[in-house]
């Protein structure tokens, strides 16, 4: 029955979705009754997906949040949430309603390897730069894009915040999977702009 409503509401993204439910030995150890309501009514309730977009990009997530993984050990459920946003304040948020959600049901919570936001900057200097060298380069103007992910340039606007950056490369499909790719042609294009943009960037 589950696996006919998982295939309608996925057919979309997952037009081969197969589940396979098999019987198993009862394990030497068992959850209370009362404890497994405790973390299922946790997990129902637990913040995941797109929590806000951004006012100042339309089409932009800004804040989002990621229940990804749940695992027992050593008699401990351990859950994991990655919690991202474009700006500090709107992580925060997360992470305080995160907390307070497992703080309400008896667990307890620790937030580690937060990364600062990196806002965009629409007035960017070095992005025009860039823009301009592609279009010198290959006669097309760049798509430019702001997209919800981690960066390293958040920390190094964290410790350098009057610093100007961009962050650009050659065309990944499927990032951080097993089907990851880059599209080879891509690489040369981009190394010629990263020639080009560093031999127009004036002396200071």
């Amino acid at each position: 029955r589950h696996t006919g409503i998982y295939q309608t509401e996925l057919a979309a993204t997952e037009p081969n979705l197969t589940v396979l439910v098999n019987s198993a030995a009862k394990p030497a150890k068992l959850m209370s009754v009362s404890l497994q309501q405790r973390l299922l009514d946790a997990l129902m309730a637990c913040p995941n997906g797109v929590m806000r977009m951004s006012d100042a990009m339309p089409g932009v997530t800004e804040t989002s949040t990621n229940l990804g993984v749940i695992k027992t050990q050593d008699g401990e459920v351990y859950v994991q949430c990655l919690i991202r946003s474009l700006i500090d304040s709107g992580r925060e948020s997360i992470e305080q309603m995160t907390r307070s959600l497992f703080t309400l049901a008896g667990a307890s919570c620790e937030f580690t390897g937060a990364y600062p936001g990196w806002a965009p900057n629409v007035d960017s200097p070095v992005m025009a730069l860039v823009r301009n060298s592609y279009q010198t380069l290959f006669g097309t103007m760049p798509n430019v894009m702001v997209i919800h992910a981690g960066l390293e340039c958040g920390l190094f606007k964290s410790a350098y915040p009057e610093w100007d950056m961009v962050s650009f490369g050659p065309t990944i499909r499927g990032a951080h999977s097993p089907d990851e790719k880059v599209h080879i042609p891509a690489v040369e294009r981009f190394w010629q702009l990263l020639v080009h943009v560093l031999e127009a960037i004036p002396a200071k």
